[in-house]
C-alpha cells in the first residue's frame, strides 16, 4: 500500500507543480497532511479555496472547492482514468490553467496510462494513516515544547513527512527531522533527526549513544528509531534527546 500511496500523491504533487506559484526549494509541490480529514492536502491551488487531497481513510482523491467536494474513489481505477477525472474537476472549477501531470524528479517505480490501484489490503491502509497521524503529532508536540518554528510537510518525492529548523543554537546549527518511508537504510517506516552545519551532516560519531534509537554516521549522519511499537511519548523522548546532543 505504500507504493500505491506514494504514487496516488503524485497528483497532488502536479496540482502543486500545475497551480501553485514555483518556490526555490520546491516547497509548492509539498503537502500538508489533516489529522482530522486523515488526508494528505495540497496548497490552494489557482489561489483560490481549492485543494486536491489524497484520503487514508477511503483510498480516494477528494476535489474540495470551497465547501464542495467531489470524490473519486482509487480502488480498481487507472492512472488515465484518475487523469481525466482531475482535469474534469479543474475545467468545472474555471481553474486559470491546465492541469498537467509531468514530474520533474523521478520516483522509485514508473506508472503507465493503464495501472490499475487496488486496495489490496485495507487493514494496512489504515496502519500508514495511523503512522502519519503519530508523525504529525509528535513532531508539533516537540516543535512547541522546544519553541521551534516550523511546517509539517510530506515531501512528494521522498514521501516523508518533515520539518526544518534553520538554526537551534548559537552555532548555526539546522536540523531537519521527520518520519521517512522504508528505505535501503531500515526496513520499516522510521523517525529521524540530522543536524547540519549548511549543506554538510554534522558527524555523530562522538554522540552519547540514545536510550532510544541509534545514531548513524555513513551516508546519512543523525539519528534514527523504526516506529514499530513506538507511541508518542517514545517519539518524543527520541527527538528531544537527540536534540540536545545537538545543542551541547
Amino acid at each position: 500500500m505504500t507504493v500505491q500511496l506514494h504514487l496516488a500523491a503524485q497528483y497532488l504533487a502536479a496540482a502543486g507543480i500545475s497551480f501553485v506559484d514555483k518556490k526555490e526549494d520546491d516547497s509548492h509541490t509539498n503537502l500538508g497532511f489533516s489529522i482530522e480529514k486523515r488526508s494528505l492536502i495540497t496548497r490552494n491551488l489557482d489561489k483560490k479555496s481549492i485543494t486536491l487531497s489524497l484520503n487514508y481513510q477511503t483510498f480516494g482523491l477528494e476535489w474540495n472547492d470551497n465547501e464542495s467536494i467531489a470524490i473519486f474513489l482509487l480502488d480498481g481505477k487507472t492512472h488515465n482514468q484518475v487523469l481525466e477525472w482531475i482535469n474534469s474537476m479543474a475545467s468545472k472549477s474555471k481553474l486559470s490553467k491546465s492541469y498537467i501531470y509531468d514530474l520533474h524528479y523521478e520516483l522509485p517505480y514508473q506508472i503507465t496510462d493503464d495501472y490499475i490501484f487496488k486496495l489490496e489490503d485495507a487493514d494496512n491502509l489504515q496502519k500508514l494513516k495511523e503512522q502519519r497521524i503519530l508523525a504529525n503529532t509528535i513532531i508539533e508536540e516537540f516543535l512547541n515544547t522546544n519553541n521551534l518554528e516550523s511546517e509539517i510537510r510530506i515531501w512528494p518525492h521522498h514521501f516523508d513527512t518533515g520539518a526544518f529548523v534553520p538554526s537551534i543554537n548559537a552555532s548555526g546549527i539546522s536540523i531537519g527531522l521527520g518520519m521517512a518511508i522504508p528505505d535501503t537504510m531500515i526496513d520499516d517506516y522510521y523517525f529521524y533527526i540530522s543536524g547540519y552545519h549548511g549543506h554538510d551532516g554534522v558527524d555523530t560519531s562522538d554522540f552519547k549513544k540514545l536510550s532510544i534509537g541509534t545514531w548513524k554516521n555513513n551516508g546519512f549522519k543523525g539519528a534514527v528509531l523504526p516506529i514499530t511499537g513506538i507511541e508518542k511519548e517514545q517519539g518524543i523522548n527520541f527527538l528531544n534527546e537527540a536534540l540536545t546532543a545537538y545543542k551541547s
